[in-house]
Protein backbone atom coordinates (compact mmCIF):
# COMPACT_ATOMS: atom_id res chain seq x y z
CA UNK A 1 0.00 0.00 0.00
CA UNK A 2 1.23 3.63 -0.71
CA UNK A 3 2.12 4.98 2.76
CA UNK A 4 1.90 8.26 1.61
CA UNK A 5 -1.37 9.08 -0.43
CA UNK A 6 -2.13 12.11 -2.17
CA UNK A 7 -4.92 14.59 -1.61
CA UNK A 8 -8.40 13.30 -1.70
CA UNK A 9 -11.03 15.42 -0.37
CA UNK A 10 -14.30 13.66 0.82
CA UNK A 11 -16.14 11.68 -1.65
CA UNK A 12 -12.80 10.81 -3.94
CA UNK A 13 -11.68 7.70 -4.55
CA UNK A 14 -8.95 6.67 -1.66
CA UNK A 15 -5.33 7.79 -3.30
CA UNK A 16 -3.85 3.99 -3.33
CA UNK A 17 -6.15 3.75 -6.30
CA UNK A 18 -4.88 6.88 -8.47
CA UNK A 19 -3.78 6.85 -11.87
CA UNK A 20 -0.45 6.94 -12.91
CA UNK A 21 0.23 10.39 -13.37
CA UNK A 22 -1.59 11.92 -10.46
CA UNK A 23 1.56 13.55 -8.78
CA UNK A 24 2.33 12.10 -5.76
CA UNK A 25 4.84 13.79 -2.78
CA UNK A 26 8.47 14.50 -3.31
CA UNK A 27 10.87 12.50 -1.20
CA UNK A 28 14.25 13.73 0.12
CA UNK A 29 17.38 13.10 -1.51
CA UNK A 30 19.07 9.43 -0.63
CA UNK A 31 22.62 9.11 0.36
CA UNK A 32 23.92 9.64 -3.24
CA UNK A 33 22.44 13.20 -3.56
CA UNK A 34 19.95 11.71 -6.13
CA UNK A 35 16.70 12.74 -5.97
CA UNK A 36 13.23 10.69 -5.04
CA UNK A 37 9.95 10.99 -6.33
CA UNK A 38 9.70 14.56 -7.27
CA UNK A 39 6.28 15.85 -8.76
CA UNK A 40 6.39 15.00 -12.46
CA UNK A 41 5.49 18.88 -13.28
CA UNK A 42 9.42 20.32 -13.42
CA UNK A 43 11.03 22.92 -14.97
CA UNK A 44 12.10 22.64 -18.98
CA UNK A 45 15.78 22.14 -18.93
CA UNK A 46 17.85 25.16 -19.37
CA UNK A 47 15.18 28.05 -18.12
CA UNK A 48 16.04 27.72 -14.43
CA UNK A 49 17.46 31.00 -13.56
CA UNK A 50 19.71 31.88 -10.15
CA UNK A 51 18.72 34.60 -7.58
CA UNK A 52 19.51 38.49 -8.85
CA UNK A 53 22.76 39.55 -6.97
CA UNK A 54 22.85 43.02 -6.73
CA UNK A 55 25.75 45.12 -8.49
CA UNK A 56 26.95 48.25 -9.15
CA UNK A 57 25.56 48.82 -12.43
CA UNK A 58 22.18 47.92 -14.40
CA UNK A 59 23.92 45.10 -15.81
CA UNK A 60 24.73 42.66 -13.04
CA UNK A 61 21.49 41.78 -12.07
CA UNK A 62 19.96 38.12 -13.48
CA UNK A 63 16.85 38.08 -14.85
CA UNK A 64 14.10 37.29 -12.18
CA UNK A 65 13.18 33.48 -12.23
CA UNK A 66 9.85 32.79 -14.71
CA UNK A 67 6.43 32.60 -12.64
CA UNK A 68 5.95 28.51 -11.79
CA UNK A 69 9.66 27.59 -12.10
CA UNK A 70 9.86 25.87 -8.63
CA UNK A 71 7.14 23.32 -6.93
CA UNK A 72 6.60 25.35 -3.81
CA UNK A 73 6.66 29.04 -4.29
CA UNK A 74 7.55 30.15 -0.47
CA UNK A 75 7.74 34.02 -0.48
CA UNK A 76 10.29 34.80 0.81
CA UNK A 77 14.13 34.46 -0.55
CA UNK A 78 15.21 34.33 -4.58
CA UNK A 79 12.78 36.56 -5.10
CA UNK A 80 10.26 33.76 -5.03
CA UNK A 81 6.35 35.05 -5.59
CA UNK A 82 4.43 34.86 -2.43
CA UNK A 83 2.58 31.74 -1.88
CA UNK A 84 -0.80 30.76 -3.38
CA UNK A 85 -3.76 31.40 -1.29
CA UNK A 86 -6.94 30.02 -3.28
CA UNK A 87 -9.22 29.80 0.37
CA UNK A 88 -8.61 30.68 3.46
CA UNK A 89 -5.09 29.31 4.04
CA UNK A 90 -1.61 30.18 1.98
CA UNK A 91 -0.64 27.03 0.37
CA UNK A 92 3.00 26.86 1.99
CA UNK A 93 3.57 25.45 5.19
CA UNK A 94 1.95 27.39 8.21
CA UNK A 95 2.61 29.10 11.61
CA UNK A 96 0.42 28.83 14.86
CA UNK A 97 -1.16 31.88 13.68
CA UNK A 98 -1.99 31.04 10.67
CA UNK A 99 -3.72 27.42 11.12
CA UNK A 100 -6.19 29.42 14.09
CA UNK A 101 -6.87 32.15 11.78
CA UNK A 102 -7.29 29.78 9.07
CA UNK A 103 -9.73 28.02 11.36
CA UNK A 104 -11.65 31.12 12.21
CA UNK A 105 -11.36 32.75 8.57
CA UNK A 106 -13.38 29.12 7.55
CA UNK A 107 -15.76 29.68 10.13
CA UNK A 108 -16.27 33.63 8.97
CA UNK A 109 -16.46 32.52 5.47
CA UNK A 110 -19.21 29.85 5.05
CA UNK A 111 -20.64 31.26 8.56
CA UNK A 112 -24.45 29.71 7.22
CA UNK A 113 -23.19 26.27 6.79
CA UNK A 114 -21.52 26.00 9.73
CA UNK A 115 -23.79 27.96 12.26
CA UNK A 116 -26.38 25.41 10.65
CA UNK A 117 -24.04 22.24 11.25
CA UNK A 118 -23.27 23.54 14.73
CA UNK A 119 -26.61 25.00 15.49
CA UNK A 120 -28.39 22.12 15.07
CA UNK A 121 -26.49 19.38 16.44
CA UNK A 122 -25.86 21.39 19.44
CA UNK A 123 -29.67 21.95 20.10
CA UNK A 124 -30.48 18.45 19.61
CA UNK A 125 -27.65 16.84 21.97
CA UNK A 126 -28.70 19.89 24.94
CA UNK A 127 -32.58 18.92 24.26
CA UNK A 128 -31.83 15.25 24.70
CA UNK A 129 -29.52 15.64 27.44
CA UNK A 130 -31.83 17.75 29.53
CA UNK A 131 -34.74 15.34 28.94
CA UNK A 132 -32.32 12.61 30.51
CA UNK A 133 -31.13 14.90 33.32
CA UNK A 134 -34.86 15.68 34.33
CA UNK A 135 -36.85 12.24 34.01
CA UNK A 136 -33.96 9.56 34.17
CA UNK A 137 -31.29 10.17 36.20
CA UNK A 138 -31.47 9.54 39.97
CA UNK A 139 -31.05 12.77 42.34
CA UNK A 140 -26.82 13.16 42.89
CA UNK A 141 -25.73 11.65 46.42
CA UNK A 142 -25.32 14.95 49.01
CA UNK A 143 -22.26 14.86 50.89
CA UNK A 144 -22.40 15.74 54.75
CA UNK A 145 -19.54 18.27 55.53
CA UNK A 146 -19.05 17.67 58.81
CA UNK A 147 -18.80 13.69 58.23
CA UNK A 148 -15.35 11.96 59.57
CA UNK A 149 -13.56 8.89 59.67
CA UNK A 150 -14.89 5.95 57.70
CA UNK A 151 -18.45 7.84 57.17
CA UNK A 152 -16.72 10.39 55.35
CA UNK A 153 -14.83 8.25 53.15
CA UNK A 154 -18.26 6.20 52.09
CA UNK A 155 -20.21 9.34 51.44
CA UNK A 156 -17.05 10.67 48.96
CA UNK A 157 -16.94 7.37 47.45
CA UNK A 158 -20.83 7.28 46.98
CA UNK A 159 -20.55 11.03 45.70
CA UNK A 160 -18.05 9.60 43.15
CA UNK A 161 -20.00 6.90 41.74
CA UNK A 162 -23.41 9.26 41.32
CA UNK A 163 -21.13 11.84 39.96
CA UNK A 164 -20.12 8.91 37.10
CA UNK A 165 -23.14 7.89 36.94
CA UNK A 166 -25.08 11.40 36.59
CA UNK A 167 -22.64 12.86 33.75
CA UNK A 168 -22.00 9.42 31.39
CA UNK A 169 -25.24 10.06 29.47
CA UNK A 170 -24.35 13.86 28.66
CA UNK A 171 -20.80 12.62 27.70
CA UNK A 172 -22.16 9.84 25.48
CA UNK A 173 -24.75 12.23 23.70
CA UNK A 174 -21.75 14.97 23.83
CA UNK A 175 -19.56 12.41 21.64
CA UNK A 176 -21.95 11.61 19.19
CA UNK A 177 -22.65 15.34 18.41
CA UNK A 178 -18.82 16.19 18.06
CA UNK A 179 -18.73 13.32 15.50
CA UNK A 180 -21.20 14.51 13.64
CA UNK A 181 -19.95 18.09 13.78
CA UNK A 182 -16.55 16.98 13.17
CA UNK A 183 -17.28 14.83 10.21
CA UNK A 184 -19.00 17.79 8.06
CA UNK A 185 -17.15 20.27 9.23
CA UNK A 186 -14.21 18.87 8.06
CA UNK A 187 -15.91 18.50 4.83
CA UNK A 188 -16.33 22.42 5.09
CA UNK A 189 -13.01 22.95 5.98
CA UNK A 190 -11.23 20.95 2.63
CA UNK A 191 -13.16 22.91 0.34
CA UNK A 192 -12.83 26.26 2.18
CA UNK A 193 -8.51 25.47 1.81
CA UNK A 194 -9.20 25.26 -2.08
CA UNK A 195 -11.71 28.59 -2.08
CA UNK A 196 -14.85 26.63 -2.39
CA UNK A 197 -18.17 27.09 -0.75
CA UNK A 198 -20.25 23.72 0.49
CA UNK A 199 -23.82 23.76 1.41
CA UNK A 200 -24.83 21.89 4.68
CA UNK A 201 -26.93 18.93 2.45
CA UNK A 202 -23.39 18.65 0.43
CA UNK A 203 -21.07 18.50 3.79
CA UNK A 204 -23.78 15.77 5.21
CA UNK A 205 -23.95 14.14 1.82
CA UNK A 206 -20.16 14.01 1.87
CA UNK A 207 -19.78 12.73 6.09
CA UNK A 208 -22.43 10.68 6.01
CA UNK A 209 -20.37 7.31 4.64
CA UNK A 210 -17.49 8.18 7.12
CA UNK A 211 -19.77 8.55 10.35
CA UNK A 212 -19.54 4.98 11.57
CA UNK A 213 -15.78 4.66 10.34
CA UNK A 214 -15.05 7.47 13.19
CA UNK A 215 -17.53 6.19 15.58
CA UNK A 216 -15.24 2.89 15.86
CA UNK A 217 -11.99 5.26 15.68
CA UNK A 218 -13.26 7.44 18.58
CA UNK A 219 -14.44 3.97 20.62
CA UNK A 220 -10.69 2.45 19.22
CA UNK A 221 -8.81 5.42 21.21
CA UNK A 222 -11.25 5.75 24.18
CA UNK A 223 -10.70 2.27 25.27
CA UNK A 224 -6.79 2.75 24.60
CA UNK A 225 -7.44 5.31 26.85
CA UNK A 226 -9.10 3.77 29.64
CA UNK A 227 -7.08 0.16 29.72
CA UNK A 228 -3.82 2.57 30.02
CA UNK A 229 -5.53 4.20 32.76
CA UNK A 230 -6.59 0.71 34.31
CA UNK A 231 -3.58 -0.58 33.95
CA UNK A 232 -1.57 2.34 35.85
CA UNK A 233 -3.85 2.47 38.72
CA UNK A 234 -5.60 -0.76 39.31
CA UNK A 235 -1.81 -2.37 40.87
CA UNK A 236 -2.01 0.23 43.32
CA UNK A 237 -5.84 -0.12 43.96
CA UNK A 238 -5.62 -3.97 44.49
CA UNK A 239 -2.52 -3.40 47.60
CA UNK A 240 -5.64 -1.03 49.67
CA UNK A 241 -2.79 0.34 51.84
CA UNK A 242 -1.16 3.30 52.45
CA UNK A 243 1.57 2.69 49.92
CA UNK A 244 -1.28 1.42 47.69
CA UNK A 245 -2.06 4.99 47.55
CA UNK A 246 1.53 6.44 46.34
CA UNK A 247 1.45 3.94 44.01
CA UNK A 248 -1.91 4.64 42.52
CA UNK A 249 -1.20 8.17 42.26
CA UNK A 250 2.27 7.18 40.64
CA UNK A 251 0.62 4.95 38.01
CA UNK A 252 -2.12 7.81 37.40
CA UNK A 253 0.44 10.02 36.38
CA UNK A 254 2.01 7.44 34.33
CA UNK A 255 -1.06 6.53 32.66
CA UNK A 256 -1.48 10.14 31.69
CA UNK A 257 1.52 10.68 30.14
CA UNK A 258 1.31 7.86 27.72
CA UNK A 259 -2.57 8.31 26.75
CA UNK A 260 -1.39 11.92 26.16
CA UNK A 261 1.85 11.05 23.66
CA UNK A 262 -0.53 8.79 22.12
CA UNK A 263 -3.24 11.26 21.66
CA UNK A 264 -1.43 13.61 19.90
CA UNK A 265 -0.10 10.92 17.82
CA UNK A 266 -3.01 10.03 16.58
CA UNK A 267 -4.60 13.55 16.30
CA UNK A 268 -5.06 13.36 12.27
CA UNK A 269 -6.56 10.25 12.26
CA UNK A 270 -9.63 11.47 11.66
CA UNK A 271 -8.89 13.96 9.42
CA UNK A 272 -7.14 11.16 7.65
CA UNK A 273 -9.98 9.03 7.74
CA UNK A 274 -12.56 11.31 6.36
CA UNK A 275 -10.63 12.97 3.29
CA UNK A 276 -8.64 10.04 2.00
CA UNK A 277 -11.04 7.19 2.95
CA UNK A 278 -8.95 5.16 4.19
CA UNK A 279 -9.91 2.42 7.32
CA UNK A 280 -9.82 3.33 10.74
CA UNK A 281 -5.97 1.20 11.23
CA UNK A 282 -4.50 2.69 8.52
CA UNK A 283 -5.57 6.31 9.42
CA UNK A 284 -4.12 5.58 12.71
CA UNK A 285 -1.08 4.69 11.05
CA UNK A 286 -1.13 7.76 8.32
CA UNK A 287 -1.51 9.78 11.88
CA UNK A 288 1.67 8.19 12.95
CA UNK A 289 3.60 8.79 10.22
CA UNK A 290 2.56 12.24 9.64
CA UNK A 291 3.28 13.63 13.18
CA UNK A 292 6.40 11.98 13.69
CA UNK A 293 9.41 13.88 14.51
CA UNK A 294 6.58 17.03 14.52
CA UNK A 295 4.96 15.43 18.13
CA UNK A 296 6.02 18.73 20.42
CA UNK A 297 4.82 21.38 17.86
CA UNK A 298 1.62 19.34 17.22
CA UNK A 299 1.33 19.13 21.04
CA UNK A 300 1.65 22.69 21.71
CA UNK A 301 -0.77 23.36 18.99
CA UNK A 302 -3.64 21.46 20.40
CA UNK A 303 -2.64 22.54 24.09
CA UNK A 304 -3.04 26.34 22.73
CA UNK A 305 -5.95 25.17 21.03
CA UNK A 306 -7.58 23.36 24.21
CA UNK A 307 -6.90 26.78 26.46
CA UNK A 308 -8.36 29.27 23.68
CA UNK A 309 -11.58 26.34 23.82
CA UNK A 310 -11.55 26.54 27.71
CA UNK A 311 -11.43 29.97 28.19
CA UNK A 312 -14.34 30.21 26.11
CA UNK A 313 -15.96 27.81 27.71
CA UNK A 314 -15.50 29.43 31.19
CA UNK A 315 -16.55 33.10 29.97
CA UNK A 316 -20.00 31.86 28.63
CA UNK A 317 -20.72 29.31 31.18
CA UNK A 318 -20.21 30.83 34.48
CA UNK A 319 -21.86 33.73 33.83
CA UNK A 320 -25.29 31.32 32.50
CA UNK A 321 -24.46 28.80 35.61
CA UNK A 322 -24.60 31.63 37.79
CA UNK A 323 -28.06 33.29 36.36
CA UNK A 324 -29.65 29.80 36.48
CA UNK A 325 -28.68 29.29 40.19
CA UNK A 326 -30.45 32.72 40.73
CA UNK A 327 -33.39 32.11 38.50
CA UNK A 328 -33.94 28.77 40.05
CA UNK A 329 -33.69 29.21 43.13
CA UNK A 330 -33.55 26.07 45.03
CA UNK A 331 -30.87 24.84 43.31
CA UNK A 332 -28.66 28.30 44.51
CA UNK A 333 -29.84 27.35 47.87
CA UNK A 334 -28.76 23.76 47.93
CA UNK A 335 -25.51 24.68 46.03
CA UNK A 336 -24.51 27.22 48.63
CA UNK A 337 -25.61 24.61 51.61
CA UNK A 338 -23.88 21.64 50.20
CA UNK A 339 -26.98 19.53 49.78
CA UNK A 340 -28.63 17.54 46.74
CA UNK A 341 -28.48 19.73 43.63
CA UNK A 342 -31.84 18.69 42.66
CA UNK A 343 -31.75 21.61 39.95
CA UNK A 344 -35.33 22.47 38.07
CA UNK A 345 -36.32 23.34 34.78
CA UNK A 346 -35.22 26.59 34.82
CA UNK A 347 -31.50 25.62 35.37
CA UNK A 348 -31.55 23.27 32.82
CA UNK A 349 -32.94 25.62 30.19
CA UNK A 350 -30.60 28.34 30.46
CA UNK A 351 -27.20 26.33 31.31
CA UNK A 352 -28.38 24.73 28.64
CA UNK A 353 -28.88 27.65 26.39
CA UNK A 354 -25.34 28.75 27.43
CA UNK A 355 -23.81 25.33 26.55
CA UNK A 356 -25.19 25.50 22.89
CA UNK A 357 -23.56 28.71 22.67
CA UNK A 358 -20.28 27.26 23.60
CA UNK A 359 -20.64 24.48 21.46
CA UNK A 360 -21.46 26.73 18.56
CA UNK A 361 -18.50 28.64 18.58
CA UNK A 362 -15.82 25.80 20.01
CA UNK A 363 -16.71 22.85 17.69
CA UNK A 364 -16.00 24.46 14.12
CA UNK A 365 -13.00 25.57 15.71
CA UNK A 366 -11.39 22.52 17.16
CA UNK A 367 -12.57 20.90 13.48
CA UNK A 368 -10.84 23.55 11.80
CA UNK A 369 -7.77 23.26 13.83
CA UNK A 370 -7.16 20.00 13.32
CA UNK A 371 -8.17 19.60 9.84
CA UNK A 372 -5.53 22.69 8.78
CA UNK A 373 -3.08 20.89 10.89
CA UNK A 374 -3.83 17.36 9.37
CA UNK A 375 -3.17 19.80 5.74
CA UNK A 376 -0.36 21.28 6.97
CA UNK A 377 1.84 18.18 7.95
CA UNK A 378 0.51 16.83 4.32
CA UNK A 379 2.40 20.22 2.59
CA UNK A 380 5.45 19.64 4.80
CA UNK A 381 6.12 16.44 4.69
CA UNK A 382 4.46 15.17 0.94
CA UNK A 383 4.05 18.51 -1.53
CA UNK A 384 0.71 18.55 -0.93
CA UNK A 385 0.55 22.47 -1.41
CA UNK A 386 0.93 21.27 -5.73
CA UNK A 387 -2.05 19.15 -5.77
CA UNK A 388 -4.16 21.69 -3.76
CA UNK A 389 -3.12 24.86 -6.05
CA UNK A 390 -3.72 22.15 -9.12
CA UNK A 391 -7.26 21.16 -7.45
CA UNK A 392 -7.63 24.72 -6.86
CA UNK A 393 -7.48 25.39 -10.69
CA UNK A 394 -4.46 27.87 -10.07
CA UNK A 395 -2.75 28.95 -13.30
CA UNK A 396 0.87 27.71 -13.72
CA UNK A 397 -0.05 24.40 -12.17
CA UNK A 398 -1.44 21.87 -14.22
CA UNK A 399 -1.57 17.54 -14.47
CA UNK A 400 0.50 17.33 -17.57
CA UNK A 401 3.83 15.65 -16.74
Amino acid sequence: MNDTPGWASPGSAPSDSQEAGVPQPSAPADGNGQAGNWSPTQPPAGQWSPPSIPGPGPDHGAPPPAPGWGTRPQGSGWGQPPAAKPGVIPLRPLGIGEILDGAVSAMRAHWRTVLGITLTVSVIAQIAIILVQRYLLPEPASVDPNATGAEALRQAADSARSTLVYSAPSTLITLIATLFTTAMLTVVISRSVLGRSVTLSEAWAEARPRLLQLLGLTLLLALMAAAIMAVGVLPGALMGSTAGVGLILIGFMAACVVVIWLMVRFCLASPALMLERQSITVSMRRSAKLVRGAWWRMFGILLLTWLLTLIVTLVIAIPFGIIAMIVDGHGLSTFLTGESTGFGWPFLIISGIGEVIISTITYPLSAGVMALLYVDQRIRREALDVELARAAGLPGYDTRS
